[in-house]
């Protein structure tokens, strides 16, 4: 392994994980095929797996930051499906649903990762939720363990002298 770098096995990848699920029940059927998805994930990881629903991809957001609060997860894995339809509706909500997602996921020391699909029909929804096109809930579960992971390894890795020099050397300009 080069210097610096920290590697995380696949086998340990988040193994052990508490990890909360917040599915949106719009479009339930493809957000509860999602939902299966992720929960296949985390199981053979050894995640424990909390669920919880939401009306819609909206309180995503606002549900996350509540979890994120309570500091008992690892991973907070938001489900949701936005289909496009003929009014502007759906790029205000993909807009903010994605913006409020992507601050959290920067704010909170929780791997969040993004598990709303945004699509232009309910049948390229249906091919992400488990058909053609694999199961994107499975693939948002093994984000967030995979920075479960990361976060992990790095508490394990001792930092180096320059890292300790940088962070003590605070400027008062």
């Amino acid at each position: 392994m080069a210097r610096g770098k920290t590697r995380a096995t696949a086998a340990a990848k988040g193994t052990g994980a508490r990890v909360a699920i917040v599915r949106a029940r719009w479009n339930e059927a493809v957000t509860l095929a999602l939902e299966r998805g992720a929960i296949e994930s985390a199981a053979s990881a050894r995640a424990a797996v909390d669920l919880f629903e939401v009306a819609g991809s909206f309180e995503l957001p606002a549900a996350v930051a509540m979890l994120a609060d309570t500091g008992r997860y690892d991973a907070i894995v938001p489900i949701g499906c936005l289909v496009r339809g003929e009014t502007p509706h759906f790029d205000v909500l993909a807009n903010t649903v994605a913006k409020g997602l992507l601050d959290l996921s920067i704010s909170y020391p929780v791997a969040i990762p993004f598990g709303v699909l945004t699509c232009d029909t309910m049948a390229q929804a249906q091919a992400r939720a488990g058909g053609g096109e694999g199961n994107k809930g499975t693939e948002a579960m093994d984000a967030a363990l995979a920075l479960v992971a990361l976060r992990q390894a790095l508490a394990r890795t001792p930092r180096s002298p320059r890292a300790r020099a940088r962070a003590s050397s605070r400027s008062t300009r």
